[in-house]
């Protein structure tokens, strides 16, 4: 009797670097200042430990809060928070999720997943700025990484 042992090789990808934080935050920031537009970046990993964080001088206080709740938020539901905005809304299919978990969840847009070869691999979050500014900001940055 003989038996054949299929494996299913699965290729490894690159985690997001320090390095790749850093790319991130510096794209995000520049698209942001030729904005006009002061901001705070957040970056995370796959793991939602933090890579990188700046908050512009003149960015408001709470940007730096609201920066990381976004990428904490794109992480975790792998989906940009501009596309989360109407499922929290009264009638909702999320409406309860801010509520219902003790998570830093926001769920405004300027958060973005971070993938390489189609996996998860961090999270981007900008604010500061218009919600759509924010997208914009982090979308940039997003498309910078090789």
């Amino acid at each position: 009797m003989s038996t054949t042992a299929t494996t299913t090789a699965t290729t490894a990808v690159a985690p997001l670097t320090t390095q790749d934080a850093e790319v991130l935050l510096t794209s995000a920031r520049r698209a942001a200042e030729a904005a006009g537009v002061p901001v705070s970046v957040t970056v995370l990993d796959a793991g939602g430990h933090l890579l990188a964080f700046r908050r512009d001088d003149q960015a408001v206080l709470i940007s730096g809060e609201t920066s990381t709740r976004k990428a904490y938020t794109a992480l975790q539901l792998n989906a940009p928070t501009a596309d989360l905005v109407d499922l929290v809304k009264p009638h909702g299919p999320f409406h309860s999720l801010p509520t219902a978990l003790d998570r830093p969840l926001l769920f405004i847009a300027g958060g973005l997943p971070v993938h390489r070869d189609g996996r998860l691999i961090g999270a981007i979050g900008v604010g500061g700025g218009a919600p759509e500014q924010d997208h914009g900001f982090a979308a940039t940055a997003v498309g910078t990484l090789a």
